[in-house]
């Protein structure tokens, strides 16, 4: 009798053991098996402090792990559930749970673009910033401490001072954090562009060449007459001439200006009209770029001192040497716009 009882009992318990070493088997091989729930990339977020728990719970209920009980234990037992990272993840289709595992733990969190333009002011930048929902909003005013303590920019704040590019950058990344990022980039590239800058020029600081760089921007999209229209302006500069350009003007007038340029505008002093002022205005009006910044520090060898809108409105430009010309250039553009709204 107690052999038979010794027997039932050792085959239970070799069935038990059998059981077991399948159970590990068939874990052991879905843990290498695509996840039946992922068909397509999907975003994976694990939240900053979670537990492995917590973050299988959350895709079980996505229906992204079949098994969230089960990936939990393996990503214990495999020393893992310590090394979860915070962050967004992309999560590649017939990606396996050992994938997601190894992805958790990788800090190769989801990257989002952030593109400055150029040509935008640093008010633009900030608006279009907090238009980015995976961002984090920190600035509540250009001028509060936070951003002057954050950014030492030189000169008068940040205008003209981030450089426009594409920015990649995780959730979570702070308003402050981009404009950190903007302000180190356009340093280096103002630094060496400053460096190799053409002999002669008729302003002594890079600065300088920044807010020159930026009135170019404004004036032209178009690369072939960039180098053209700072030569106008060094030429301008150095013979102590205004600028008289009406970007300045513009950005001078802020909200006052309605999109329409007059006369009395012209003539409306600010720190920035650079029709009543001599001399480059106190800081940068836009965010300049790369090639604009060459521009400026580059000028085209030219006799020119005026440049006024092509009448083939084309987004080109006449240039002149002499004033007379320059006249005459405005009257055919005064004409052409004339008898433009005459045939509409």
């Amino acid at each position: 009798m107690v052999r038979i009882r010794r027997g039932r009992a050792l085959f239970v318990l070799c069935l038990l053991l059998g059981v077991a070493g399948l159970a590990v088997h068939v874990a052991i091989a879905w843990w290498d098996e695509p996840l039946a729930g992922v068909h397509a990339p999907i975003i994976v977020e694990v939240p900053s402090g979670a537990r492995v728990s917590g973050v299988a719970a959350q895709l079980g209920q996505r229906g992204v792990l079949n098994y969230p009980t089960l990936w939990a234990w393996q990503v214990r037992i495999r020393g893992l559930a310590s090394r979860l990272r915070a962050g967004e993840y992309e999560l590649r289709a017939g990606a396996s749970p050992h994938d997601l595992a190894t992805l958790l733990v990788s800090g190769r969190v989801l990257l989002h673009p952030v593109t400055l333009v150029e040509g935008w002011t640093v008010s633009d930048v900030v608006s279009a910033l907090h238009a980015q929902a995976f961002l984090t909003r920190q600035i509540t005013a250009l001028d509060g401490p936070s951003v002057q303590a954050a950014i030492a920019a030189s000169g008068l704040g940040l205008e003209g001072q981030l450089f426009p590019d594409t920015y990649l950058v995780p959730k979570g990344t702070t308003d402050l954090d981009v404009l950190q990022l903007a302000h180190a980039r356009m340093e280096n590239v103002l630094a060496a562009a400053w460096s190799k800058r053409a002999l002669g020029l008729p302003f002594t600081q890079p600065y300088q060449a920044l807010t020159l760089a930026s009135i170019i921007e404004k004036e032209t999209g178009n690369p072939e007459e960039r180098a053209r229209i700072a030569g106008v302006f060094v030429n301008r500069l150095r013979k102590g001439m205004r600028l008289q350009t009406d970007p300045t003007v513009i950005y001078g007038l802020k909200e006052r200006y309605t999109g329409v340029l007059h006369k009395s505008d012209l003539l409306a002093d600010t720190p920035w009209n650079t029709y009543t002022r001599d001399g480059l205005p106190p800081t940068p009006i836009a965010l300049p770029g790369r090639a604009s910044l060459e521009a400026a520090l580059h000028p085209a060898p030219t006799q020119d001192l005026y440049f006024v809108a092509s009448v083939k409105g084309d987004g080109r430009h006449t240039f002149s040497a002499s004033l007379s010309a320059h006249n005459a250039a405005v009257a055919a553009y005064v004409t052409s716009q004339r008898q433009k709204g005459g045939k509409r």
